[in-house]
């Protein structure tokens, strides 16, 4: 396998940004970057001869022993320190990794979403507690509100074990993927049985943010790839994001493969699961994810009320230190604070964690879906960030001695 380090920097001027943002973003931005530096070419610029050689060793042990496989970025207070592309795009034709791979993000997807409704929340547009019916009067269930979504308090089933339940009973096509819409349309027709009722308790699972997908198409009016590509990616300067579904490509357009059961032989084949976005369906980049966390960071997109509000724990705490917000899991302990998500679908497995308190940012995106991802221990002591790992503590909130 190979280790390619390949950089394509992206310069746009920030004045092009304060350009095409409203007066009310213009004032928020501007005071925003005056501390937060948001120069693309100077975000981006790294060199690879001073790599923190310590993260360098522990990464190539990581894929030597463990199996990684995939790109990785790490960066302290905007500056990247350790990037890398390790191993296969495509195993089948030895397609090395580029550091510009582009990887399907799976639930990564719920950050952007939740970012896109809170803008929306913003600008007047719908409200927490609107009802699910408000948009779509044939939702079958009541008391569903977007905060619940936003929350995973909602109750609902998981749209992807039934919809795939009625593919296969009907023999319906599979390759041609299946719109937000028309999962919609289903949900309504069949009126599976929720799991619970809704804010009874949290229940992580896709269909709460394939719904919010949905809600974002019916209020803004254009498909959920174009509200993303003009109110998220374009304004902060993530130029290698997109939205595919399977509803509107016969293949998607990137050239990393899913590779499922920690195995080279089980390459994924999409399919009409691929069509619903929003709870997924992001394409991107570990350089875009690092542009995402710095244009977050400066403001560029939200209110600072508004993303504290994101970043606060929506759920009961579990082992003292996990928690919930609005599209991001948290974890806490005294004096630290980290917002991540996971993502696991179809043979990619991923990490992106943002320490808000030192200010560090870890992506790691991987097409090879194994265990590899639950060993990072080591990764989070060498860069400072406290370990993010539910097994790591005890119901009491302290560090286990396993």
């Amino acid at each position: 396998m190979q280790y390619v380090n390949l950089r394509t920097t992206v310069f746009i001027p920030l004045l092009a940004l304060i350009a095409s943002c409203s007066s009310g973003s213009e004032k928020t931005a501007t005071a925003a970057s005056n501390s937060i530096n948001f120069d693309t070419t100077a975000l981006l610029s790294y060199n690879a001869q001073k790599a923190d050689k310590r993260i360098d060793e522990y990464m190539q042990k990581l894929h030597k022993t463990r199996g990684f496989n995939g790109n990785v970025l790490v960066a302290k207070k905007g500056k990247i320190i350790y990037e890398n592309a390790i191993g296969w795009a495509d195993y089948l034709h030895r397609d090395s990794l580029k550091i510009n791979s582009v990887f399907e993000l799976a639930s990564i997807s719920k950050t952007m979403t939740g970012t896109a409704i809170l803008m929306l929340m913003e600008r007047g547009k719908l409200k927490l507690e609107d009802d699910v019916r408000k948009f779509f009067p044939n939702f079958p269930y009541e008391g569903v509100t977007i905060r619940l979504l936003l929350t995973h308090r909602s109750g609902m089933m998981n749209y992807v074990y039934f919809v795939d339940d009625i593919f296969r009973k009907e023999k319906r096509d599979q390759k041609k993927g299946l719109t937000n819409m028309q999962a919609m349309d289903m949900i309504a027709q069949y009126k599976p049985a929720r799991y619970n009722k809704p804010d009874v308790s949290f229940h992580y699972n896709n269909s709460n943010f394939m719904v919010l997908g949905a809600i974002i198409e019916k209020v803004s009016g254009m498909p959920y790839a174009q509200f993303m590509k003009e109110n998220v990616f374009k304004p902060a300067r993530m130029a290698h994001t997109n939205v595919y579904s399977k509803a509107n490509y016969d293949k998607i357009p990137v050239d990393v493969v899913g590779h499922d059961r920690g195995s080279w032989r089980y390459s994924v084949v999409q399919n009409f699961l691929d069509g619903p976005v929003g709870d997924k369906g992001v394409y991107s980049t570990v350089s875009d994810l690092f542009l995402f966390d710095r244009a977050l960071r400066a403001g560029l997109l939200l209110k600072k009320q508004t993303l504290d509000s994101a970043y606060a724990p929506h759920n009961k705490w579990i082992r003292g230190h996990f928690n919930y917000g609005y599209g991001w899991r948290i974890f806490e302990s005294p004096g630290q604070k980290v917002v991540y998500h996971t993502g696991w679908w179809h043979g990619f497995k991923h990490i992106y964690l943002r320490d808000m308190k030192n200010d560090i940012t870890i992506v790691l995106l991987s097409n090879l879906s194994n265990g590899s991802l639950l060993q990072l221990d080591d990764l989070f002591k060498i860069t400072g960030m406290p370990v993010v790992r539910k097994g790591a503590y005890t119901g009491n909130g302290d560090t286990s001695e396993d």
